[in-house]
């Protein structure tokens, strides 16, 4: 059974960083395509990074520069690097995967997700 989970959220003062970590399992051999969300207080869940299993990366221009998706598919594990975070992006975030090798930004490209991280920012 494919899971993933989440790992590394809490609070900081903006400015800070953060790391997030999200583990997979269940894939066997393959590799998923994979992608962090977030929900902000009273919003809509939206995508933010995504990677593919070739290592190809995409993310949404408000976290340009400041954060950075990774992974080690060794460890069976995803990362986001957030660095000068900011209130703004106070939310949970998901990590979410996908069997396909390709992956975009909405949430129906992905059919399993985690129970989600809170992150918040205070300025």
């Amino acid at each position: 059974q494919v899971h993933v989970a989440e790992s590394g959220g809490g609070s900081v003062q903006a400015g800070g960083s953060l790391r997030l970590s999200c583990a997979y399992s269940g894939y066997g051999s393959r590799r998923p395509c994979m992608g962090w969300f977030r929900q902000a207080p009273g919003k809509k869940r939206e995508g933010v990074a995504r990677i593919n299993i070739g290592g190809g990366t995409y993310q949404v221009d408000s976290t340009m520069g400041r954060f950075t998706i990774s992974r080690d598919d060794a460890k069976n594990m995803m990362y986001l690097q957030m660095n000068r975070l900011l209130p703004e992006d106070t939310a949970m975030y998901y990590c979410a995967a996908t069997p396909e090798s390709h992956c975009g930004l909405k949430e129906s490209d992905y059919n399993v997700w985690g129970q989600g991280i809170r992150v918040t920012v205070s300025s």
